[in-house]
Parts: C-alpha cells; sequence; structure tokens
C-alpha cells in the first residue's frame, strides 16, 4: 500500500479539495510518463478483433469499467460490461469468439475476476489488463498488462480507492480516444451514436436547419437600397446576401452596414457600395456546433450564415435563433 495523503488537521474543505486533486493530478502525470510499448500493443490488440470489447472489474473497478465501456461503444469501439460475479453464473456466455477482454483490478488479484480471465485462456480470446502490480495474477495472465505507477489514494487514511480509480479511468479514456483516433471516427459518426439532447443537436447537419429557397434574402450588386430595404423587411433575416452575375455570394449586408453607411443619400445607394466583402459563410455539410463558432469568431459575433456550396453559391441561410430552437444554445 502506498503512503497517505497528508491532510492537515483543521484544514478547510477547499483546502481538502485541492490536496485530493493535486494528489491526483501528479498520478496521472506520472501515469503519462510512464506509458510505453505495451499501451501500442494493447491498442493493436482492441482493433483488431472481429467482435467487441469486453470490459469487466468489481467494485470501484467496476463502476469504471461500465463507464468506459459506455465511452468506447460511442465512439465506434463495440462495447460491453459485464459483471465478474455475474459471469461465474452463466454470463460467460455472453463472451464469444472474436471478443476481447479488457479487465481492471488495481490489485490484480481480484477473486471474482478468476473465473472471467480463466474462460479467456481457455478461449483464446484476447486479454489486456489495468493494474498496478506487475506481478500479480491479472497481469501474468494477460497478454498485455498496462500498469499503473505507485501513487497515492487521495484518501487520508489510503484506503478508499480514488486516485487508482481515477488513473483507471483516464487509460481507459486513452484507449477508447486511441482506437477512435486510429480508426477515423468522425464527429458524423459521434451524432449517429448521440442523436439525442444538446449533444445530438451540437451535431446536426446544418442543412438540416437551414432556410432554402425563396426564403433566402438576396440581391444583385446594382440593386438600389430603397429595394434592399424592402426585401430586408420582408425576409425578416436583418441582412441582405449579395450575388455576383454568375451566382456566387460576394456580400453581405446587415443592419450595422446600414447604421454605418447612413446618410441623406442612402436609398439612392447601391448595394455594393455600402456591402461587407467576403462574410463569414458555412457549408451544408458542417455540423451545428461548427457553425455556432464560426458565428462566435472574431471577436464580433454575427447572428447570421449563409450556407455556400463548393463554388460560393447559396443554398441556404443559418439564424442564430435556429440553433436555439434546435437545443444547442
Amino acid at each position: 500500500m502506498t503512503a497517505a495523503v497528508a491532510v492537515v488537521p483543521g484544514s478547510s474543505d477547499v483546502d481538502v479539495a485541492r490536496t485530493v486533486l493535486a494528489t491526483e493530478a501528479a498520478a496521472l502525470r506520472s501515469l503519462a510518463a510512464g506509458l510505453d510499448e505495451s499501451f501500442d500493443r494493447a491498442v493493436d490488440l482492441l482493433d483488431g478483433i472481429t467482435g467487441r470489447v469486453v470490459v469487466s472489474g468489481m467494485g470501484k473497478s467496476g463502476h469504471v469499467a461500465r463507464k468506459i465501456a459506455a465511452t468506447m461503444a460511442s465512439t465506434g469501439t463495440p462495447a460491453l460490461f459485464v459483471h465478474p460475479a455475474e459471469a461465474s453464473h452463466g454470463d460467460l456466455g455472453m463472451i464469444v469468439a472474436g471478443d476481447a477482454v479488457l479487465a481492471l483490478s488495481n490489485s490484480g488479484e481480484t477473486a471474482e475476476l478468476a473465473d472471467l480471465v480463466a474462460h479467456t485462456r481457455r478461449f483464446a480470446l484476447p486479454l489486456v489488463a489495468i493494474t498496478a502490480r506487475a506481478g500479480s495474477a491479472l497481469a501474468t495472465a494477460a497478454d498485455v498488462a498496462l500498469l499503473l505507477p505507485a501513487a497515492p489514494e487521495a484518501c487520508p487514511m489510503g484506503l478508499a480507492p480514488t486516485t487508482s480509480t481515477t488513473m483507471q479511468m483516464a487509460l481507459g479514456d486513452a484507449l477508447a480516444v486511441a482506437l477512435f483516433t486510429r480508426r477515423g471516427f468522425t464527429a458524423a459518426d459521434f451524432g449517429r451514436f448521440h442523436p439525442g439532447g444538446k449533444l445530438g443537436a451540437r451535431l446536426r447537419r446544418v442543412h438540416e436547419l437551414m432556410h432554402t429557397g425563396d426564403a433566402m434574402p438576396l440581391g444583385a450588386p446594382d440593386m438600389p437600397m430603397d429595394r434592399a430595404l424592402l426585401l430586408m423587411t420582408e425576409k425578416r433575416f436583418g441582412c441582405l446576401g449579395v450575388q455576383d452575375p454568375d451566382g456566387r455570394l460576394v456580400g453581405i449586408v446587415t443592419d450595422g452596414d446600414l447604421r454605418r453607411a447612413m446618410g441623406p443619400d442612402l436609398l439612392s445607394r447601391r448595394l455594393d457600395q455600402i456591402m461587407t466583402v467576403s462574410p463569414r459563410t458555412i457549408g451544408p455539410e458542417a455540423v451545428a456546433a461548427e457553425a455556432l463558432h464560426v458565428m462566435n469568431a472574431r471577436g464580433r459575433p454575427i447572428t447570421v450564415l449563409f450556407v455556400v456550396d463548393s463554388a460560393n453559391r447559396p443554398v441556404g441561410i443559418l439564424h442564430i435563433h435556429d440553433l436555439l430552437r434546435a437545443g444547442l444554445a
């Protein structure tokens, strides 16, 4: 057992919290510094299977294992959690040829894992271990053992799993991210597994939210401002896109442009005389979160984006209210 964290008697709650976080942060730095080719071999092994990653652990390690399985499943690596005690009473049948097992045990001697480990050896299923003891039964049986560095638990008694489970969680995240990075998992792929809630909204495509056709406020560069103002009022987006003869978007006139151009001759001027050239735009296949980022970029937020094709021709328009209605912001 590693030394307990020294918490000064009478410390404030905030001081205790800072001690805990500093202890766990130091352990994560040590974990990162100690990664070696074993991590590469573990990723190779998990990436090479045709089935699922079965994640298992007992107690606090089991709670971490559930989260790791969920993270992998949502990022393109089929995975599930199997409780090691239930595995001994029939759930071993869930683990079949083509699967790999990722087993978590800080001590490496968790009795409840024994049958599951034996099952992997009997049927030649790949086994990756996350443990703190190199000579433990689990590490010895595994095809690849990912070892946690010696680090004190953040509990002053050194008993409650705190630092150790934080390292397990982080290492599981590292495996999941390495796997989906290697496989070229994209935001669009992510969206298919997260269709609900704010996350689903962030990953919706711009073309699903934009206004198209006659709803778009568009005018030619030589359109006089008296007509432009009527069109802007009719379309209700607070702007007017300016198209050249080939249909390309060459500028935009916004309420701000109108205020800056305000004068006795405003109504007799043309769109191209007051427009902002090269306005911010976005493509129809971009995700909604990217549209929100573009709207807020450059230190001067905007509320409307024209959606353009590869030739810079407007195919739609997106308002910040569309993102709000979709639950994005």
